[in-house]
Order: C-alpha cells, then structure tokens, then sequence
C-alpha cells in the first residue's frame, strides 16, 4: 500500500544548477530522485514545496513522494543520508496524510537573506552570503522595510518568466539583524507565499535604499507600479536561504 512520505531537507545549492530535475544538469531535484529509487528500489518522483534557483541555499526545504516502502519510514533517513553528497541533509522523515503535499499544503514560507559588508571580499564567505562593498544607509533601509509588511500586489518584484496570474502576496514578518563585529546583515523575511525571485528582488531594491539612490518615500509608489522596469535590481543568489515551509497543524521540522 502507498504511503505519503514527508522529508525536511537542508542543502547548499552553490554547487547546483537549482531545485528543478534537469536532463543535462546536476540539481538538489535530481540527486535525491537518483538516490531514493536506489534505496526503496523504484522509481520515485519527489514534489518539493517550491524551486531554489542556482545557488539558492535551504535549511529546511520540504519534499513530499508516494511509494510502497520496502523499509520503515524512520530508516529512511539514515539510509539517505548515508549515500548522499555532503552538501544535501536529511533532517526528518514522516509518514504523512494521503491529501498532504509539499507545496501545495503549504501556507506560508520564511526566507533568510545574509550579507557582509567590508572593503574586502572574504573567499571564506561568498558560497554563503552575499557581498556588499558599499557604505549602506541602514536607518534608512529600516525605514524602507516596513513599506513592504501586509497585503500588496508584488507583480513590481516578480522576475520574467512566470506563469503566476494571481502576484497578491501577505509578508507578516520583514526583520534585519545586525552584527557590526563581523559586518554581518541578516534579512528574515515570513509571508504566505512569494513571486519568482520575489526576496532577491526586494533585497536588491533595499540595497538602492541603503546607497541613496532610493529614498524611502518611493517604495510605496515602486510596489503600486506593478512593473518590473521599476524595481530593475535583483540581489546575488548565494546570500538566499529557504529557512522554512509553514503548514497547519504546526507540521514543520
């Protein structure tokens, strides 16, 4: 009897040409199909909650399949992880209800942005953040973000390209956390659901902010746009995290 299975991945995606399965190219998609037909000895086709792009890491990616196990849910995970690359984990393994999915189950989502600041480039740290070699204004991308908070239409921050016919999105949650010690800024931002390239798009716009060459006022006037040409700046992909998938019931890793 097919069961409903449920995964919580981390990996890092500098490495991978993205989340989606490709014919000639190495992705997160990819590797995990390849290496759950070996283990549970079919063919498995895996749904994830949304696409990372190339680079785009996560800390807690959910993916959902369905399959007659040959072995127990619960050794699922160490039998994955025993067999995959370094840079892919798997956190947690649950059998699930036959009507929950991954993506569309899903409610909402959190999103981490990570970026260092300093004269220098760190080699140590550009897998994993984003590098900003400008002074920024940070008061006045403070002022900038909560421009962003409640209900809108995000069409203004939606790369070319998607199919999405509805962009009305919900952010709840929109923080920066600052380290000065290590010049270190972090982005947190939570809503129900976000466009292609939305976060990247509206990090790069903050960035602008923190330059001066946008001053806060606009924000509102960029967002009721509704157009791209408005907002032209989309932030590097390696400073982006999939910190978490939301979902009722408290179902999360």
């Amino acid at each position: 009897m097919e069961k409903t299975i449920a995964m919580w991945i981390a990996y890092d995606g500098a490495d991978y040409c993205g989340w989606q399965k490709q014919k000639h190219h190495k992705t997160i998609q990819g590797i995990l199909e390849k290496k759950l037909a070996r283990i549970l000895k079919t063919d498995i086709r895996i749904h994830g909650s949304g696409r990372t792009d190339s680079g785009v890491h996560a800390m807690g990616q959910c993916v959902t399949f369905t399959a007659d196990l040959i072995m127990p849910v619960d050794r699922i995970q160490v039998a994955l992880n025993k067999i995959l690359p370094s840079d892919i984990f798997i956190n947690d393994v649950r059998e699930m209800p036959n009507d929950f999915h991954a993506r569309y189950s899903a409610i909402g989502k959190t999103y981490v942005y990570k970026v260092y600041m300093g004269k220098q480039r760190d080699p140590f740290k550009d897998r994993y953040y984003s590098y900003c070699p400008y002074k920024l204004d940070l008061e006045a991308i403070k002022n900038a973000i909560p421009c962003f908070l409640g209900q809108h239409d995000f069409r203004t921050f939606m790369a070319s390209g998607s199919q999405v016919s509805n962009t009305v999105r919900t952010i709840h949650v929109f923080e920066l956390k600052e380290d000065f010690k290590n010049n270190i800024l972090e982005f947190t931002i939570s809503g129900d659901g976000f466009l292609y390239n939305m976060v990247r798009i509206i990090i790069g716009t903050l960035f602008q902010v923190g330059r001066g060459n946008v001053k806060v006022e606009e924000i509102p006037n960029i967002i009721e746009a509704c157009d791209r040409s408005a907002a032209k700046w989309t932030a590097p992909a390696q400073g982006l995290y999939l910190k978490e998938v939301h979902y009722e019931n408290n179902v999360d890793s």
